[in-house]
């Protein structure tokens, strides 16, 4: 990590910020030489793959829609066969 002091770091502050997104380096920003913020990348929470999760799990029959009208009629009619 480089310290930059802090008139600098004003000065350079969209080339600073872009050095940390493209994770090159980290910098400490100092006032008077004494060391007072660290400028760091923000942690990206991990992304989770939904769609697609069971792809190529299972195969869904091509009569998978057979029952819709008697399920729903359950739903509908309250019937508990």
């Amino acid at each position: 990590m480089t310290q930059v002091n802090m008139l600098e770091a004003k000065t350079n502050l969209s080339r600073l910020v872009e050095a940390i997104e493209q994770e090159i380096e980290r910098k400490i920003i100092a006032r008077n030489g004494q060391a007072v913020a660290k400028l760091v990348p923000i942690e990206k929470p991990a992304v989770e793959q939904r769609i697609g999760v069971a792809k190529g799990k299972f195969v869904v029959p091509d009569d998978i829609d057979r029952s819709n009208e008697d399920i729903a009629e359950l739903f509908f009619t309250g019937d508990k066969r």
